[in-house]
């Protein structure tokens, strides 16, 4: 298996994501024989569940879960980046992860998102471009990169 298929999650987001999981398997969907409108919202809504626990099922197998990258300020998945973006001089702080998985500690971009893919990589006080909706390149410049766990007892000014 490749690292691109690997994802990043922290322990509260791998349990909350197997919580979740553990539902959506649980539930029973009686078949029915009408054809009626409530059964096609019920067909459609079985199909959306059953999408979810595939996406579940992958990114539960492919996860890596709390093991903290190396402290080596490059920026990769399970890093706590900040950032500053150089037109407005904004300074962000966020988890490069995976998406849909954040635990309220920090927000979490992925490493497939346009910023993500332009930082994955970069070291402290690089600077990189990614595309907006617009067409336009922002520039952002590294500021820091640190393990996650580590994040809360550094600031960066």
């Amino acid at each position: 298996m490749t690292d691109a298929r690997r994802t990043w999650l922290t322990p509260h987001a791998y349990e909350r994501l197997r919580t979740e999981l553990a539902t959506l398997t649980a539930l029973d969907t009686p078949a029915s024989d009408a054809a009626d409108e409530a059964d096609e919202h019920r067909a459609v809504a079985q199909r959306e569940r059953e999408a979810r626990i595939r996406h579940l099922q992958d990114v539960l197998s492919n996860a890596v879960v709390g093991q903290a990258p190396p402290d080596d300020g490059v920026a990769e998945p399970g890093m706590v980046l900040t950032i500053r973006y150089e037109d407005t001089g904004d300074v962000e702080t966020f988890l490069l992860g995976a998406r849909g998985v954040e635990d309220g500690d920090v927000e979490v971009y992925s490493p497939g998102s346009p910023l993500g893919r332009a930082l994955t990589g970069a070291r402290p006080g690089e600077q990189r471009s990614f595309p907006v909706p617009s067409g336009r390149e922002l520039p952002v410049t590294l500021l820091e990169a640190v393990p996650y766990g580590q994040h809360r007892s550094g600031t960066v000014s």
